[in-house]
């Protein structure tokens, strides 16, 4: 490869998006470190950055990044190491793979989730330390999927990883009757990811199709390994029926489009079909929980020919139930969009200003269209101004502020 050839950053940050949550992951099971990992995968993509010309990059790209990350956490390793003990690790290092282990979890990304929700890290932290090392996703965007600000959120991961050190948790998969006690954490980890890739925090795109394809993988991967746990049969319905909508999210421009405007015929039907089954399945199980019931909302939703033929009062009561599960600030906010086809703006409205979600874009761009809806034209372009100041995606931005032109003098 000529040192001299440009490199192709796009094709670099696809294959970075695609690769780094494996590369970390082989790399952990392999040296049992996750800094030494996490150092010596963005080194190996560096690497590439320089090396790799744009006509002709390696036929297997995550291996190279792999094999190259590998040797550089060797090269550290000797480094540090004593004299004395430099033969053994040596050894170590250079000895054949180990044979595969015969365990329920026998995919690395999978296996580094379970084993960064550890019971001894806080839940929270659990699901950032995991995103921020199975999805690649910057300290940035996980802060906002928290709706935190970004060095809280560098404290914490930096404490994460402290506390395993400290600790000495073991990189290992966990036995067969620790899989549940994890289980909720992981879900939520799959449900994030998933939720940063159909609306990303921040960038030009709307959509992260590489992170909602990994989220999907990972929740089929656990109704493989979990079949009988009916919160993982609901998770994996629950994606598969929002990223049915996913081609309709945007129009020829690239713009967003609201669920009420979609082309339902750009809908997948088979993703719909297979969600679907799923939640009936759950629901003859009979045994509810917070992603079963979100599944069931958007089944209802993909059950509607047309906007006006969504079964509202079916939504709004799945939204109480949820809420008596599970309640929080933003299942409340969700119901409130339910609450205003059923009821009217005015009565959702009253439902926001209990809610504390100043931080969250998304309450004020939903106040704004309640105001509208309500002819308090003044509001609501203050509102408008409030939604597109807390988002960081573009074409969420372009949206709301044409939205807010829209509006009619006050």
């Amino acid at each position: 490869m000529s040192p001299r050839a440009n490199p192709d950053p796009t094709a670099i940050e696809r294959v970075f998006r695609a690769e780094y949550g494996r590369a970390v992951a082989v790399l952990v099971r392999v040296f049992g470190d996750i800094d030494l990992a996490e150092e010596s995968v963005q080194e190996a993509f560096t690497v590439a950055v320089q090396r790799w010309p744009a006509a002709a990059m390696p036929p297997s790209p995550a291996g190279w990044i792999i094999t190259t990350a590998r040797n550089r956490a060797i090269d550290r390793l000797r480094r540090e190491a004593s004299r004395d003990d430099r033969h053994a690790q040596a050894q170590l290092l250079y000895a054949p793979d180990e044979p595969p282990e015969e365990a329920a979890v026998r995919d690395d990304r999978l296996r580094l989730i379970f084993t960064c929700c550890h019971p001894a890290l806080a839940r929270d932290v659990q699901v950032a330390l995991t995103l921020r090392l199975l999805g690649g996703l910057s300290t940035a965007e996980i802060a906002r999927a928290f709706l935190v600000p970004e060095p809280t959120m560098a404290q914490r991961l930096v404490r994460a990883k402290g506390k395993i050190r400290a600790a000495r948790i073991p990189y290992r998969v966990p036995g067969d009757a620790e899989l549940p006690d994890r289980q909720r954490a992981v879900l939520a980890v799959i449900y994030l990811i998933f939720n940063e890739g159909y609306t990303a925090s921040s960038g030009g795109r709307l959509v992260r199709e590489d992170l909602c394809a990994e989220a999907v993988r990972l929740a089929r991967l656990m109704a493989e390994l979990m079949p009988d746990e009916p919160e993982v049969m609901g998770l994996l319905a629950l994606v598969l029926l929002i990223q049915s909508r996913r081609a309709a999210r945007t129009g020829a421009d690239g713009d967003l489009v609201v669920l009420a405007d979609q082309d339902r015929g750009r809908w997948d039907r088979d993703l719909i079909a297979e969600g679907q089954a799923i939640v009936r399945a759950c629901l003859r199980r009979n045994q509810p929980g917070p992603y079963q019931i979100q599944a069931a909302i958007n089944a209802v939703h993909s059950d509607a020919p047309t906007a006006a033929g969504t079964d509202w009062r079916q939504i709004l009561q799945l939204y109480d139930q949820l809420l008596a599960l599970a309640p929080s600030p933003v299942a409340a906010l969700n119901r409130a969009v339910a609450l205003t086809e059923v009821e009217g703006p005015q009565a959702a409205l009253d439902v926001l200003e209990d809610l504390q979600l100043e931080s969250y874009h998304l309450f004020h761009a939903v106040r704004a269209d309640l105001l509208r809806r309500l002819g308090r034209y003044a509001e609501a372009a203050q509102a408008y101004d409030a939604a597109i100041a807390r988002t960081a995606n573009t074409a969420e931005q372009a949206f709301l502020q044409r939205r807010r032109r829209e509006l009619p003098p006050a």
